[in-house]
């Protein structure tokens, strides 16, 4: 299953608004979604966008892609910069505990 952070299209006829949502790239665009993660109002900018930080981490961090305008939004808020750092710190913690398993089994 391809899980993608996407806009899900809200409001009305040119005023429009979008959830920030993680779905399976199968799914319609504004159909069903696994998470919602905020909101973004294009005629307020980038910078008024809400998101939930934590569950945003925890998706990035399990591998879901994200579109080309939540790049965008994900970079202004420093949210894929700090991915990657969880990213790093988790294979650090996985490279220890594989490299402890192996030095016990070598016993």
């Amino acid at each position: 299953m391809a899980v993608k952070i996407r806009l899900a299209r809200e409001g009305r006829t040119h005023l429009p608004f979008y959830r920030i949502v993680v779905a399976d790239s199968r799914y319609t665009r504004d159909g069903r979604y696994l998470e919602n993660l905020g909101t973004y109002d294009p005629k307020k900018g980038i910078a008024n966008a809400t998101l939930n930080e934590e569950l945003t981490l925890k998706w990035l961090t399990a591998g879901a892609q994200y579109s080309d305008t939540i790049k965008g939004i994900l970079s202004a808020k420093g949210l894929i910069v700090k991915a990657k750092e969880e990213k790093a710190k988790n294979a650090v913690k996985k490279a220890k505990v594989v490299s402890t398993k192996s030095t016990k089994e070598a016993k």
